[in-house]
C-alpha cells in the first residue's frame, strides 16, 4: 500500500508564560483540512492539551503527537502587522513579533523550493540540532515520519494572554522544551514560517478527507 505525505504551509510559534504554560501555534493558511490554526499547550505540571477547531483535524493532530486532553473549539489566528492574535476556546493570546535576526537571514538565503525538499531538511538536522535544540525530522505516532521545513524566523518579543479566565503572565523562554513529539521549538519564543511534511504509512481510504493532501 503506497504511502501518502501531507504538507502543512503555514507559521509555528513557540513561547512560555511566567504563569506556567509553555505554548505552540500553528497557523496553516494552506494544509490537506484547509485553513486552519491549532495551539498547544503544555502546562507547568506536564499536563499537554489540545485545542483544534474540528474533529477531523482534533484525530489527526492527536494522532501524530501526544496529548493529555483533546479540545474541539473555535480557533483563529488573526495577524496586524507585528501583532497576532490567538483565540481558540478558553485561551486569548497576544503576541508581538520583532526582527528576524542572524538565523532568520540564514533560512530566508535558501531559496524556498530548496529549502522545502526532504534531503536537505535532513542535511541541516545536525546543525539545528546542534544550535538549537530543534529536531527537523523524525518519526511521530502511529508510524509516521514528520519534516519541519523552517524557511524564516523572527524572535517573539511580547505576549499576554488568559487561560480559563487566569492570567498568562509575561514572556518567557520555552524551557523545559515542550513534549508533544519528537521535536521542540527554539529554545527562545520565536515564530518560524515553515512547511511541514507528514508522511502516513497506509494510504487512506478513497472517502477520506486525507485525501485532499499532497503526494510524493
Amino acid at each position: 500500500m503506497d504511502q501518502m505525505r501531507l504538507r502543512f504551509d503555514g507559521w509555528i510559534a513557540g513561547l512560555g508564560l511566567t504563569g506556567g504554560p509553555r505554548l505552540v501555534v500553528g497557523h496553516w493558511p494552506e494544509s490537506p483540512f484547509g485553513p486552519i490554526s491549532d495551539v498547544m499547550v503544555e502546562h507547568r505540571d506536564g499536563r499537554r492539551v489540545l485545542f483544534a477547531p474540528a474533529a477531523d483535524v482534533a484525530e489527526f493532530i492527536a494522532a501524530t503527537y501526544s496529548f493529555d486532553q483533546v479540545h474541539v473549539v473555535p480557533t483563529a489566528v488573526r495577524r496586524h502587522g507585528p501583532a497576532w492574535t490567538v483565540t481558540a476556546g478558553p485561551l486569548t493570546l497576544r503576541f508581538t513579533v520583532g526582527g528576524r535576526g542572524a538565523l532568520g537571514g540564514l533560512l530566508r538565503a535558501v531559496p524556498p523550493p530548496l529549502a522545502r525538499r526532504l534531503w536537505w531538511v535532513r542535511l541541516i538536522g545536525a546543525p539545528a540540532r546542534l544550535l538549537q535544540g530543534v529536531r527537523t525530522y523524525g518519526s511521530a505516532g502511529n508510524g509516521r515520519r514528520e519534516w519541519y521545513a523552517a524557511q524564516d524566523l523572527h524572535r517573539i518579543t511580547t505576549a499576554a494572554g488568559t487561560l480559563d479566565g487566569v492570567d498568562l503572565g509575561h514572556l518567557t523562554a520555552v524551557d523545559p522544551p515542550v513534549r508533544f513529539g519528537f521535536g521542540s521549538t527554539p529554545h527562545f519564543p520565536a515564530l518560524v514560517r515553515v512547511t511541514t511534511t507528514v508522511e502516513l504509512p497506509p494510504a487512506p481510504t478513497p472517502d477520506s478527507p486525507l485525501h485532499r493532501g499532497f503526494p510524493g
